[in-house]
């Protein structure tokens, strides 16, 4: 665990010297600032830890590497990360190789203020909120059957280290839905206005 609190420490490092260059601009108020700091830290999972799995689940039980660690001392809540699973390898490899890059895209798309940040932010947030779906769907449909009994694997950490992926991005499609259909709105306006005054020449 020691790896992964490194991990954090690095990203959130990295996140406030890039959210101090930018507070005045782009990344101006908290919530901007979570949002930035939500998707470096997502995508450094996905891209990172993630990537070590879908590489190497097949040796995962064997493996000394301080990565395949954390996934051993996971797999005590999710046995299946352990067995190479299908269900769980795929999902996995969704997130490494989609959701991952378009996390890093959604960052630099917030930090240059881009307008497709929400196309990207409303994209990823959807695909995590299906993933963590079909990921817990699975679990109570076969009844948890591949995790420890204990409550301190359940809801530590298979309800709590994943909830998290599930609560951020529906708070993120809200944001984005809200963006969006703001910035249509107004185009419908302008373009309602020009027809108007066409129609009145």
């Amino acid at each position: 665990m020691a790896v992964a609190g490194a991990g954090f420490m690095g990203v959130a490092l990295v996140a406030f010297v890039l959210i101090r260059t930018r507070r005045d601009s782009t990344l101006k108020g908290l919530a901007n600032q979570g949002v930035f700091f939500w998707f470096l830290l997502s995508g450094t999972v996905h891209l990172v830890l993630e990537l070590y799995y879908v590489r190497n689940h097949a040796t995962l039980a064997g493996d000394l590497h301080p990565l395949a660690q954390i996934w051993k001392e996971y797999s005590l809540s999710d046995s299946r990360y352990l067995s190479s699973d299908a269900l769980v390898l795929i999902l996995e490899s969704i997130t490494t190789y989609i959701w991952g890059p378009v996390l890093f895209y959604a960052a630099w798309a917030l930090y240059t203020d881009r307008p497709t940040r929400h196309v990207a932010q409303l994209v990823v947030s959807m695909g995590h909120v299906y993933s963590l779906s079909i990921y817990y769907l699975t679990g109570l449909v076969d009844g948890t059957e591949y995790g420890d009994p204990h409550p301190y694997y359940f809801w530590f950490y298979f309800v709590f280290f994943n909830v998290i992926w599930m609560v951020v991005p529906l708070a993120l499609i809200a944001q984005s839905v809200k963006t969006i259909v703001h910035a249509l709105s107004v185009v419908q306006k302008i373009n309602q206005d020009k027809s108007k005054s066409k129609k009145k020449h």
